[in-house]
């Protein structure tokens, strides 16, 4: 009774010197006016020469998907902080030695947290803020009870991960306990426990049943037991075990034997599932008559300590985890957005995947949404178009087309879709300026399946008045309407097969019927049906085109393409185009979606500096003969020498292309 009243006194004593209006602080050595603290080593008053910090970079390159492991983290490691150095679409796991998964196991991606393993708390963490660059984080204070093994989920290039935490030295460093302390004297106010004495050895004896609850003789306490006291207030316990606190002011004691602990019910569980915890409450009462007292009335030495009991240990209702939303699949207009769903139960106080059945009873929540970041730029039409190029003929117009952004500044074309860009460019018809030949496009099978054969065309003569007679006034230099062509040796040939037309989609004039395109390769008796890739280095047949029951009126004509605007480095050049009826006049029933075109490029090779003086066109109109094929003969190859020259060269060019 004595020595508990010694140590309530004391305490008493240490509190008030606590207090004192010096505002001194207390070290890690719980001495007054100590400015010592802890390193990190845990080390009071330690250098950091006690521990050893581990740090490193993981760059390897790795090529297979899946777990690859990262690094080891030791047991009894500390200041944990595994980091991945860029953002990535990798994910870092953690799991023990003995294969247990604490984070991202078995192929399932968990949200970020705090998630509790190896004996220490690991904060997870995941930014997923588009502007953020930070990558995947696991950071923890340890130590560590057991060995630990950091993976990376391998999808993408490896960006680096950085792994660092502590361990203890060889040359570590106890704490210290203070010199020139007797037995039972005070520590800076406090009692230290070192040994138990005579008398509380008698009291440990006479108190060898447990369920008496009850002590025959004062017990020499000690810091470390008055450390333990816990303070008690009526009618409100916590689930969980009371903290280490200081007991209220000493009392006059007041116990007797008449009175010991009771086991009184117990705090509620901390969890209404998913197994929780509770501790039993012990009250004072008197022996005989089992009626509550004030604490003082019972030994405080003698109280129990509150143990810790399981409950409510049934699993919790599954429910589904709703992960963050990824990152907008476009960076302006309606994009999509994706997050992960996962069904998931408490037990034990960890959060598991389970199958997703077990949330049938819940509404599943959506894995993709619509997303904008922003209004996408538009193109818009500045100006009209200008007037046409040429007085006759075929010229072109442009007008003004711009990028503009929401808010009306002009950006790069890029910003906006350039499928959808308006023509700034255009072809316009001022009428014929001469007689010239008109002509169709060449058909476009060869007149044998394999070996030499033809293709041809339709050729017409047209001037500023159109005749009856289509032959008349368009001279003698009537153009071809058969050219060559030759689909290759017959035998062991790949080629692309076509299967038969369909029927016309229309009863007259222009309309349209498919067929079947494949590759093969012709033997002697049968064909092999090839990859298509195989057939590339040919032109690949239509497998749709026009087709005329009867006439209906109207038929496109064209004239040959002009001479090109540039004779190197890339020009155009156009042509005539008209729409004929059945007696070759003019008419606008004809398909515009089957007129040809009337512009494309020309003359794409370099431009060659050098110039032949002695090779010069001695007529303006050479691009007459060029036009009529001429150049075959000597006189018109001289006379017209440098036009010969460019067409033999753009030919030879063509071939050698083939």
């Amino acid at each position: 009774m004595f020595v508990s009243y010694l140590i309530l006194t004391l305490l008493h004593v240490q509190t008030a010197v606590l207090a004192r209006p010096g505002g001194e602080n207390i070290g890690c050595d719980d001495y007054l006016g100590s400015d010592k603290v802890v390193d990190k080593c845990g080390v009071c008053g330690g250098d950091n020469t006690g521990c050893q910090v581990v740090s490193g970079v993981f760059k390897h390159a790795l090529t297979s998907l899946g777990y690859h492991r990262v690094v080891e983290i030791p047991q009894g490691a500390t200041k944990i902080n595994i980091t991945e150095m860029y953002k990535s679409n990798n994910y870092l796991a953690l799991r023990s030695r003995s294969g247990r998964s604490i984070i991202n196991g078995n192929w399932a991606i968990d949200r970020p947290g705090k998630y509790e393993g190896g004996g220490t708390m690991f904060t997870y963490k995941r930014p997923n803020e588009i502007s953020s660059t930070a990558g995947e984080s696991f950071l923890a204070e340890g130590p560590t009870n057991e060995i630990l093994d950091v993976y990376m989920i391998h999808q993408q290039p490896n960006p680096g991960v950085h792994y660092e935490y502590v361990i203890m030295g060889t040359n570590a460093i106890s704490p210290q306990v203070p010199p020139h302390r007797r037995p039972g004297e005070p520590l800076n106010g406090q009692l230290v426990k070192e040994g138990r004495s005579q008398e509380e050895g008698e009291a440990k004896g006479r108190n060898e049943k447990k369920e008496d609850l009850r002590g025959e003789a004062p017990e020499t306490f000690t810091a470390e037991s008055a450390q333990t006291f816990p303070v008690r207030h009526p009618d409100r316990f916590s689930p969980r075990r009371p903290d280490t606190l200081v007991p209220p002011a000493p009392q006059p004691p007041r116990r007797s034997r008449d009175h010991n602990w009771k086991q009184l019910g117990t705090t509620e569980c901390s969890t209404t599932c998913g197994k929780g915890s509770q501790y039993p409450i012990f009250r004072c009462v008197h022996r005989s008559t089992h009626e509550e007292a004030p604490e003082s009335y019972c030994d405080s030495s003698m109280k129990p300590t509150p143990e810790e009991e399981p409950c409510n240990i049934f699993p919790c209702p599954a429910f589904w985890d709703i992960g963050e939303w990824s990152e907008c699949s476009k960076t302006c207009g309606l994009g999509m957005q994706h997050r992960q769903v996962l069904c998931r139960q408490v037990y034990a106080n960890r959060s598991l995947t389970v199958q997703p059945y077990r949330c049938q009873h819940l509404e599943k929540p959506e894995t993709t949404s619509t997303c904008q970041l922003k209004i996408c730029s538009e193109w818009q039409i500045r100006t009209d178009w200008t007037s046409c190029s040429v007085p006759c003929g075929v010229g072109q117009r442009t007008r003004d087309v711009k990028c503009v952004s929401n808010i009306g500044d002009v950006v790069d074309d890029e910003e906006c879709n350039m499928k959808l860009r308006p023509n700034d460019i255009e072809n316009c018809d001022m009428g014929p300026c001469a007689k010239s030949w008109f002509l169709t496009e060449w058909s476009e099978r060869c007149s044998a399946e394999c070996g030499a054969g033809v293709r041809t065309r339709s050729v017409v003569c047209m001037t500023n008045h159109v005749s009856s007679l289509p032959l008349e006034g368009c001279g003698n230099n009537r153009p071809a309407e058969a050219t060559p062509c030759d689909n290759g040796p017959c035998t062991g040939k790949v080629e692309w097969f076509t299967g038969s037309w369909s029927q016309c989609s229309i009863e007259c004039g222009s309309g349209t019927q498919q067929r079947e395109v494949i590759c093969v390769r012709k033997n002697a008796d049968t064909f092999e049906v090839l990859d298509p890739s195989e057939c590339s280095f040919l032109e690949k047949p239509r497998s749709q085109q026009s087709c005329h029951l009867k006439p209906c009126g109207a038929k496109w004509f064209s004239t040959e393409w002009s001479m090109c605007s540039k004779s190197c480095q890339g020009g155009f050049r156009v042509r005539e185009v008209r729409c004929l009826s059945d007696d070759m006049a003019l008419s606008n029933l004809c398909d515009p979606q089957l007129k040809p075109e009337e512009r494309e490029s020309c003359n794409p090779q370099d431009c060659v500096p050098e110039v032949d003086e002695n090779c010069k066109d001695k007529y303006f109109n050479c691009n007459v003969v060029v036009q009529a094929r001429l150049c075959v003969y000597n006189y018109y190859k001289t006379a017209c020498c440098a036009s010969c020259t460019r067409v033999a060269n753009r030919q030879t060019g063509f071939l050698g292309s083939r």
